[in-house]
């Protein structure tokens, strides 16, 4: 998978990293707020309704069963996006694949370091979420430490989907299907904002196909404090995913770029 990659793939992760650091304030405005709206629209708001719902066999408050749900969807969020409408401006109306590509970096390079970059935006949202829905009380220390390597696992993850995606893609507005069809359905059935084993057997067994759910249980069972039911199964499944997806990602991001 990693056959051509070399050490200078780092150096596509920076470049990235320094645009990023340019416009630092607006990119981290995002992380800093959402968590603080969905605490109040959903928490508060429909928390006030819900009151607690039962999950692994006991009773919490809404609010905090929702604070991870928040994380977990931040992670394929931002990672997702990042690989897909950024990239792909960069590959297809920058050009700047093209002009990294003509220096001794390979196009695997490339690749890899979108990939990495991607998940690093994850990481960054995530660590930030956390830190904020830790103000509110709502996430156990040190317990949730635990969540930014989940997060890291779940943005590579989720950045190998987004390099999939620009890598078929004819135009950027086709985005918009692969945003309804496969992260949208993710964000509403994952777990993130009602237990999935209220769900019937059928829709059950759906959502735990789905990563985002096992990216929820993992962050969930981080900021509760507690060790998820059959979180070994979650930390394989999800492993797994990214080993095959990365793999799909270079080897179709390298046709695209190669033609």
């Amino acid at each position: 998978m990693f056959r051509n990659v070399s050490r200078r793939a780092i150096r596509v992760w920076q470049r990235d990293a320094d645009v990023f650091r340019s416009t630092w304030a607006v990119n981290l405005l995002p992380p800093l707020l959402e968590p603080v709206l969905y605490v109040f629209a959903f928490g508060f708001g429909l928390g006030s309704l819900v009151g607690s719902v039962t999950y692994q066999g006991r009773e919490i408050p809404y609010l905090r069963f929702m604070a991870p749900g928040v994380i977990a969807v931040a992670i394929m969020f931002w990672s997702f996006f990042e690989t897909t409408y950024a990239s792909f401006v960069r590959m297809y109306y920058q050009r700047t694949f093209d002009a990294i590509i003509a220096t001794p970096l390979l196009v695997e390079d490339v690749i890899v370091g979108e990939w990495l970059w991607g998940a690093t935006k994850s990481l960054v949202a995530a660590t930030v979420m956390l830190g904020v829905l830790g103000l509110f009380g709502l996430i156990a220390w040190p317990h949730a430490l635990l969540v930014v390597p989940v997060a890291l696992l779940g943005g590579l993850l989720f950045s190998s989907l987004g390099l999939i995606a620009t890598a078929l893609v004819p135009t950027i507005d086709s985005f918009n299907v692969t945003t309804f069809v496969v992260i949208f359905p993710m964000f509403l059935f994952s777990g993130t904002f009602f237990p999935v084993d209220i769900l019937p057997a059928w829709g059950m067994t759906v959502a735990l196909a789905l990563p985002l759910t096992h990216v929820s249980f993992l962050v969930r069972g981080a900021c509760l404090g507690e060790t998820p039911t059959l979180w070994l199964g979650s930390l394989a499944y999800l492993v797994a995913l990214t080993l095959a997806g990365a793999a799909l990602a270079i080897a179709l991001m390298r046709r695209r770029l190669i033609k």
